[in-house]
């Protein structure tokens, strides 16, 4: 574990509603993410993610284009995707795009890639979902050539190749690039091979059944004499003044975007009591009071031994007032709390 480990929050853009309950447009939803990222830069927070979605749940499909807005109106915080759908999209024009967001930035941009866990770029793209797997494998190693921002020489089967290609706009100092993993080993050893950084999507079950892909990650690196890379977790969650208004802000919220995904995948209707376990000690909610989620939070780092923590604090319809708060408290209290709890150790 970093001796200053990082502290950081992502969105997808959830399409938010009013206090009155009323739907807000795409259009407001992005401005307030924009907003949320100054508040999350004003509070000393370490990153800003933003992920891609092409669903109607979800305002935001081009998170470069609103992290460059961000960028504009911060001055310390990293900003970058959570997820981008590299699979469905081209590592060339990628790297690009975030060597200018890095530009605007002034080296402040990074990217977290994935394969997606919503499936939705594929047809619209006109990608084939048998081809999920090569599409991951043959991008992944692309973008990770791109990243010494010399001449590359490449080919593949789901691209064109490239001979001597030189890619601009250049970088000052480099992009700092992850890859986002739900919980495959496979996926674990991808990561390590390319040299990427490892941040783990947990949305459910404790933090410690994750562990053993922590291990995995550092042998592989160990293995391969590479040097150590860091290692992120990112988890749902939401903080208010108590427990039990955090717990009543969230759930609403939550049944709506869960139920109206679930629709699609075949889940059951998301409850209270799946709610309820979630925010305890064996979810990966990380719901409460600033007392609450700064222990719960400690003990996932200690657990994992992390390098950062991205709360990932939009969920579903909850609206923008509460996320501002939920960021003020996340700050100004949850991390304060954490780094004196891990100072214990």
């Amino acid at each position: 574990m970093s001796a200053a480990v990082e502290f950081g929050l992502d969105t997808f853009g959830d399409v938010t509603a009013d206090e009155s309950g009323a739907l807000l447009t795409d259009a407001q939803t992005i401005r307030n993410v924009v907003d949320q990222a100054v508040l999350a830069d004003e509070v000393g927070l370490s990153f800003f993610g933003v992920g891609e979605h092409h669903r109607r749940e979800f305002a935001v499909s081009g998170p470069e284009i609103v992290l460059s807005a961000a960028a504009a109106r911060t001055r310390n915080i990293h900003l970058g995707t959570a997820v981008t759908v590299l699979s469905s999209d081209d590592p060339v024009r990628l790297y690009e795009r975030f060597a200018t967001l890095d530009a605007i930035s002034n080296g402040r941009a990074e990217v977290i890639l994935g394969r997606g866990s919503f499936i939705e770029s594929f047809p619209l793209f006109g990608f084939d979902l048998q081809d999920y797997e090569v599409l991951f494998e043959e991008r992944l190693d692309l973008f990770s050539r791109l990243m010494n921002e010399k001449p590359v020489t490449w080919s593949g089967t789901t691209r064109a190749g490239l001979t001597n290609a030189d890619i601009f706009p250049k970088t000052e100092n480099g992009i700092r690039a992850w890859v986002g993993v739900g919980g495959s080993p496979e996926s674990v050893l991808r990561t390590a091979r390319y040299g990427f950084g490892l941040m783990l999507a947990i949305i459910g079950g404790p933090a410690s059944s994750f562990r053993p892909y922590v291990d995995l990650f550092h042998r592989t690196l160990d293995g391969a004499g590479r040097d150590r890379l860091p290692v992120g977790v990112h988890s749902p969650g939401h903080i208010a003044d108590t427990d039990q208004q955090a717990w009543d802000e969230a759930y609403p919220a939550m049944e709506v975007n869960r139920n109206a995904i679930g629709r699609d995948r075949g889940w059951p209707p998301y409850s209270r009591l799946q709610f309820q376990h979630d925010v305890g000690p064996g979810g990966a909610m990380y719901a409460g009071s600033p007392e609450t989620v700064a222990r719960k939070i400690a003990e996932t780092v200690r657990t994992l031994k992390l390098d950062r923590f991205d709360l990932k604090f939009s969920n579903g319809t909850l609206s923008h007032e509460r996320m501002l708060h939920s960021i003020e408290l996340y700050g100004s209290k949850v991390v304060p709390l954490v780094r004196d709890m891990l100072a214990d150790d």
